[in-house]
Order: C-alpha cells, then structure tokens, then sequence
C-alpha cells in the first residue's frame, strides 16, 4: 500500500525539480511581517503567530527532520510542543496533507538535533557542520507520517508545501541556501534511512 505514496511523491518531485525562481518579492514581504500572514500556496495553522522579526532568535540554518508518527500525527506534535516550547522538537511541523503547524514563537528555541556530532563527511562537508549546526541556531522542521515503514519519504503534498515553506524560512531569517540541513546530514540517525535527506536535497536542488 505504499507504493502509491512513493510514487505520488516521486512524480511531484519531478514536477518540481526546476529551479525555483528568485524569491517573489510579496513572498519576501509577507515573510518579514508578523501575525498570521497568508502565503499562496501553503496552509498555515497559526499556533504561534509571529512576532516582529528583529526580535526573532539568530537563526542561520534550517533542519529537515522526519518523525515515525502516523498520518495525522503532525497537529498533536505541534499542539505539545506550543504547550512546551523548549521540549524535544522542532518549530514547524509538516502533515501529510502538506498542513503546516507553526508551533513555537521564534524567539523561542525548542530542542532537536543531537549535537551535530556527525564528522565522517558521508553526505556533506562536516567540517563546516561539526558541532556548529546545533537547536541554538537551526529552526528544525519536522515531517510527519513515515510509519509504519520509516522508508518511504514524505507525500506529494508534503513536498509541494516544502517547496514554499523554505522559501519563507529563508527570506524571513536570511539562511543561504547552503545552510539547509538534513538531519541524517550532521548528526548520526536510523540506520533504516536517511532522515531528512531526499528533502533538503530537493531544496538545494530547487536553488534560489
């Protein structure tokens, strides 16, 4: 019964593989406002709506992270996690409807990553991750519903909302392309799959 999933996944990918165009100069405007601004394209679910960004946490890097939870799971992470801002998790979380929940104010830093203590340079340079790409300067996203079987990767809904949620990540807190990470990419995960990989690649891929 995953097939379907993977495929639906794979072919919006491929759909979406051009590159992005430069960041639309409204997408950027409404990514520096604060409330509960509307991005064509994406549904937001406002559990922590923005505050003025020059009091936003220094964020430098974005964490792409993918959770066992089942479909439906996203909304009860993010609801737990505004309840508890600094607990284990992220900021954003993505259901599989391409729902996101944005979770924790961002001036606010929750807890996710393991240290950045991966320096084997497997998938990237890690000299340039060790022990830098660490909660205190990565606003972590989290994909939700990769259970039962943890490899067969996000929804086509996931992956066209990701398409435009990094745009708004990056042209809110000014992350250079580069600075988006998988988590299997700076810090040593599941051994089953890559955690986070094939979406932070299709981010660099997309480009600017």
């Amino acid at each position: 019964m995953m097939m379907p999933r993977l495929l639906a996944a794979v072919f919006a990918a491929l759909l979406l593989i051009a590159p992005a165009d430069a960041i639309d100069a409204e997408l950027a405007r409404l990514a520096r406002s604060t409330g509960t601004p509307d991005f064509p394209g994406l549904k937001i679910v406002w559990l922590a709506p923005w505050g003025d960004v020059a009091s936003a946490h220094a964020w430098r890097n974005i964490i792409v992270h993918q959770t066992e939870g089942p479909t439906g799971s996203a909304r009860g992470g993010a609801e737990a996690q505004s309840k508890n801002p600094t607990r284990r998790g992220v900021m954003v979380w993505v259901e599989t409807d391409g729902t996101v929940y944005w979770s924790v104010a961002d001036n606010l830093v929750p807890t996710h990553t393991d240290g950045a203590n991966r320096n084997d340079n497997k998938y990237i340079d890690n000299g340039l991750t060790y022990h830098q790409v660490v909660r205190d300067n990565s606003i972590g996203v989290e994909f939700a519903g990769n259970y039962p079987d943890v490899t067969i990767g996000p929804t086509a809904a996931q992956v066209a909302a990701w398409k435009i949620l990094v745009q708004v990540l990056r042209a809110r807190y000014g992350i250079p392309l580069d600075h988006v990470y998988a988590h299997n990419w700076i810090d040593y995960k599941d051994a089953r799959y890559c955690e986070g990989c094939w979406l932070a690649t299709l981010a660099r891929t997309w480009g600017e």
